[in-house]
């Protein structure tokens, strides 16, 4: 999805424009938003085979974000990154830790919406690394105006 949205996406997690970020991908499937990242060494926590919680956190939310304005596009009955584009930003995210994700193995998101409102859309997350379910998230995402990411 983040290919598909417009520019000027610098967030640290999934702007395709931030060459230092996490760089990651989400994709579509008209029913839920999907994901599978690899993490690198420095993405350690304290032990160095463990992901940091805030990487995990930050993967949640961008992900959920992601998945918000692709279901927002789908309601509207819109291509993913059609004119004007459809922002969210997170208004609040709760993040559960339930086992620790490895660094050596790839970590797979799968989110979905749970309540759309008119602004606010309620997203769950689920964080899984060989085969295992590591956290559980809940996003928020509050839709934003067209020109919230323009350069200024």
């Amino acid at each position: 999805m983040q290919d598909q949205f417009q520019t000027n996406n610098y967030c640290w997690g999934c702007g395709r424009e931030n060459e230092y970020g996490l760089g990651i991908k989400s994709y579509w499937t008209g029913a839920e938003g999907v994901c599978v990242w690899q993490p690198k060494p420095y993405h350690a926590a304290g032990p160095r085979n463990v992901v940091n919680g805030g990487i995990i956190a930050t993967l949640v939310d961008c992900h959920s974000a992601c998945t918000a304005m692709a279901a927002a596009h789908q309601a509207e009955d819109r291509e993913i990154g059609s004119w004007p584009p459809i922002w969210c930003a997170t208004a609040s995210l709760h993040v559960d830790y339930l086992r620790p994700a490895r660094v050596e193995a790839p970590v797979e998101l799968r989110a979905w919406v749970e309540k759309m409102g008119e602004r606010n859309v309620v997203v769950t997350c689920l964080v899984s690394s060989e085969g295992e379910e590591c956290a559980r998230g809940e996003v928020v995402a509050v839709r934003v105006q067209p020109d919230w990411a323009k350069e200024g």
